[in-house]
């Protein structure tokens, strides 16, 4: 089962968007599947407040682990930054906005969304 088949699973399973990628990206993170649901709970629905789509900030997340080395360092923090602008920028040049509530209106399923950062993510973080 590839990453994006492991999201879409945990999101039929129930899990929000964030979850559902953060679960998904196991591999990279080293995160158990307990705490990785946990940890992202929170983030779904724009952070339960229509903003930042939770599958962006799981994937952000999943990236963040991904590093595995000295959160402190210099250049591990740059590179997570590089990372993420990269993330992002992707994901707002296919759909437009970054916005839960905006990707909602425009008619974006959640689906489609855990999908797209999910498969972004594991290529952000194969690329190191």
């Amino acid at each position: 089962m590839d990453i994006k088949e492991k999201a879409e699973k945990l999101h039929k399973s129930g899990f929000n968007c964030a979850q559902s990628v953060l679960g998904a990206c196991g591999e990279y993170t080293g995160l158990d599947d307990n705490t990785a649901l946990a940890v992202s709970a929170g983030f779904g629905g724009g952070v339960r407040s229509g903003e930042i789509c939770g599958a962006i900030s799981g994937a952000v997340m999943a990236i963040g682990m991904a590093q595995q080395s000295d959160p402190a360092n210099a250049e591990t923090k740059a590179k997570t930054a590089a990372q993420t602008k990269e993330l992002v920028k992707a994901f707002r040049e296919k759909y437009g906005c970054v916005r839960c509530l905006e990707l909602k209106q425009a008619g974006v399923s959640c689906a489609e969304l855990i999908a797209c950062a999910s498969q972004l993510a594991e290529e952000i973080i194969r690329n190191k």
